[in-house]
């Protein structure tokens, strides 16, 4: 049996890539390489170049591959843009998902992790946001994270397929031993601009919005590396071949940082200061999103091992230097 993973040479793609590796899976990844990179890939992992709405395509490599497991990161993710072009991120979010899913249930496939996001709670009110509390995007990226969720819900319903759905948090950092990061041109992540800013390859960064209800006026974040996040996957893949049941997890450490306090984590991380500007809010950005990550510890036995704001801006600090260096 092997493990299906599209959108696999994406930023977390490409971690989950790397783990199911480590522990001695066979993945097969479906990409269209329009934010991946090849070279993301670990020796010895097929790449197949296609896209996730391809129904034709996604028959074949179930077939051919004995897929029992689906984990889901192909699509659209950056908030701003799902503004200026929601029916774009509705397309590649909820209804290249469905034909994924139509595809995996005619074909049999056991289970499939999906991957969300907190953006899917809005402005929810106190932190820390349990899984309980009432989705409520403001975003079409929002909107069609949920849609997916409620689609992957109903057919699991009818069709006993089994699934885990994660609401990521902030993604952050860099795989420890320095074989993947965020390579993505224009990313618009805090701490990948920071750190681009950190190295020059930014004449400075931008803060949007300094008026929010939070100790410093910045929005508050909860970050998560991104290894701990492809080990949260694993889990979840163990807890559903064990015969646990379909659920939903946030995936953060319950701990809310700043803009400004991560900033200045990568001025620290740096050894130097670089040119801050405060600027206006962004649409869609809310005051705080922190996990209530409980659930998902007890659940799951998930156990992060990169619970450390510092730690977390070290490995992408190290992976824009390895950028610099190899462009």
């Amino acid at each position: 049996m092997s493990v299906l993973v599209t959108g696999g040479v994406g930023y977390i793609g490409s971690h989950m890539v790397l783990e199911l590796v480590d522990r001695g899976e066979r993945p097969i990844v479906l990409d269209n390489l329009s934010t991946g990179f090849r070279q993301a890939l670990p020796a010895g992992v097929e790449l197949v170049v296609g896209d996730c709405g391809d129904p034709e395509l996604l028959r074949t490599l179930i077939e051919k591959h004995a897929v029992d497991a689906i984990i889901h990161f192909a699509g659209s993710i950056v908030v701003a843009d799902s503004f200026a072009d929601p029916l774009g991120y509705y397309l590649n979010n909820t209804v290249k998902s469905r034909t994924l899913l139509e595809t995996a249930v005619a074909c049999g496939v056991q289970f499939f992790i999906f991957s969300s996001t907190a953006a899917v709670y809005g402005r929810a009110g106190a932190a820390p946001i349990a899984e309980e509390a009432p989705p409520a995007p403001i975003s079409p990226y929002g909107w069609s994270k949920l849609m997916t969720e409620i689609m992957l819900a109903d057919a699991a319903k009818a069709h006993g397929l089994r699934f885990v759905i994660l609401r990521y948090f902030n993604v952050a950092g860099a795989d420890p031993k320095g074989r993947s990061g965020q390579s993505t041109p224009r990313a618009t992540h805090l701490i990948k601009v920071a750190c681009e800013t950190a190295l020059g390859r930014r004449s400075h960064i931008e803060v949007f919005g300094t008026d929010y209800p939070t100790p410093d006026g910045t929005c508050v974040r909860d970050y998560i590396h991104v290894s701990d996040l492809a080990y949260a996957h694993s889990a979840a893949l163990d807890h559903l071949r064990a015969g646990g049941t379909s659920d939903v997890f946030n995936c953060g450490y319950s701990k809310g940082y700043s803009v400004l306090e991560v900033i200045e984590a990568v001025k620290r991380a740096a050894g130097h200061g670089f040119e801050v500007r405060l600027a206006g809010r962004r649409a869609g950005d809310p005051p705080s999103l922190v996990a209530q990550s409980s659930r998902i510890r007890a659940a799951l036995g998930w156990k992060p091992r990169y619970d450390d704001l510092d730690r977390i801006v070290a490995d992408a600090l190290a992976w824009e230097r390895r950028l610099v260096r190899t462009c």
